[in-house]
């Protein structure tokens, strides 16, 4: 029987081997294709434009560095503009992480919720993941008119869906011992929530609330590009100039690098922060 066995797993080595082996191959072949069919559009000139790739981030670098001390003046400059994106942000991601939460409690299966409500509420979540944050605020733009409202709009109305799925996969992930202590004393449906769900589930909801507020803050800049105004707008400026407005460029790309990494940080700490006072102070 153990040969038996030995033989089945050798056998299904060799199989596995055989099927990784055909992937590679097909996967080797489609982008030998692809590369031809590429060159082919490009009249030969497909490799040309590969050593190409590299100038124009190339020559926002040394653009810059040639403006020397006058760079830290262009961060100051372009710091209004990222603070009207981190706005539209931060009021899109409140609005939608708190849609979110409604949605999460109500779209669980485990938390004792009206049983036809549970897919009405996942059935919301997925429409509001299915619109795209441009095309929305594309739509509320022609309807309201160019301002940061309708960016606004469209990001909580994608935030809700997006952080609301991320939540009830929370929710149904808990540990219901606390909910059944709860209930056994006579606790009602909001006071199980209260104290036997939140405590719970307050650690992870603050990473996905400051992951997707992370998110958020680049939709928003992408949708400057629209006429939402922020860094987007000013970035479209900067790029549609060309030479000439690197160093502008590099300063509001800089501005953003550094404002992703200050929410990631902070996110850490806060997370960290709340899990301690959750477990009473013991790490």
């Amino acid at each position: 029987m153990k040969d038996s066995l030995l033989n089945q797993t050798v056998e299904i080595e060799k199989r596995r081997r055989l099927y990784s082996l055909a992937i590679v191959v097909i996967s080797a072949a489609l982008l030998v294709a692809g590369y031809k069919q590429a060159n082919a559009m490009n009249s030969g000139h497909f490799l040309d434009g590969l050593k190409k790739f590299f100038e124009y981030p190339g020559e926002i670098v040394r653009e810059a560095f040639q403006s020397g001390s006058e760079f830290p003046l262009l961060l100051y400059k372009f710091l209004p503009a990222l603070i009207e994106t981190l706005n539209i942000a931060a009021v899109a991601t409140l609005l939608g992480g708190l849609f979110a939460m409604i949605f999460a409690f109500l779209g669980a299966n485990n938390l004792s919720v009206w049983p036809p409500l549970v897919p009405i509420s996942r059935r919301m979540m997925d429409i509001m993941r299915a619109f795209p944050e441009l095309i929305l605020a594309l739509f509320l733009i022609f309807v309201l008119g160019t301002s940061p409202v309708p960016a606004m709009i469209a990001v909580a109305f994608h935030t809700a869906g997006a952080l609301g799925k991320q939540f009830s996969e929370v929710n149904e992930n808990i540990d219901l011992n606390a909910i059944e202590g709860l209930q056994s004393c006579g606790a009602s449906w909001f006071q199980r929530m209260k104290f036997a769900v939140l405590p719970q589930v307050l650690p992870n909801y603050l990473s996905y609330f400051m992951l997707r507020f992370e998110i958020n803050v680049r939709a928003s800049a992408i949708l400057g590009f629209v006429g939402a105004g922020g860094i987007g707008a000013e970035l479209r400026r900067t790029i549609g100039w060309g030479q000439g407005a690197g160093d502008e460029t590099a300063a509001l790309f800089l501005l953003l690098i550094f404002t992703i990494f200050i929410i990631d940080q902070s996110s850490s700490y806060f997370r960290t922060k709340l899990i301690v006072a959750e477990s009473g102070g013991n790490t």
